[in-house]
């Protein structure tokens, strides 16, 4: 069953723009290795953080909706984990509401089994 995914991650504001690229297409081919569909990626650009993460005040934001089965989202949370360039991610599973295809999708946080 493929299911819709939200990920939100934030890249370090240090980083050349041909490290950042590197990154964005590093997680994209891990999702399609793994069997994800219709990756879309937005590169928001540079914005001001909330509060300070890693002693950053500035992250580099990239949002990717894609569909996948579910079995792509803790090795690819790991593998961001492990990795340097990522600050801060979050995946949301998002929610069809099948008697209403037009209304706004409800998103609920992906839960890591340990």
């Amino acid at each position: 069953m493929s299911n819709n995914y939200e990920m939100m991650y934030v890249l370090r504001p240090d980083m050349s723009d041909d490290r950042i690229n590197a990154a964005i297409d590093k997680y994209r081919d891990f999702l399609a290795e793994r069997g994800a569909t219709d990756i879309q990626i937005q590169v928001w650009g540079r914005r001001r953080l909330a509060y300070e993460i890693q002693r950053q005040q500035d992250g580099i934001y990239v949002l990717v909706n894609y569909k996948a089965d579910g079995q792509q989202v803790v090795p690819l949370e790991r593998a961001m984990r492990l990795g340097e360039e990522v600050i801060r991610y979050l995946t949301l599973r998002l929610k069809d509401d099948p008697a209403n295809p037009d209304a706004a999708q409800e998103a609920e946080p992906v839960e890591a089994e340990v």
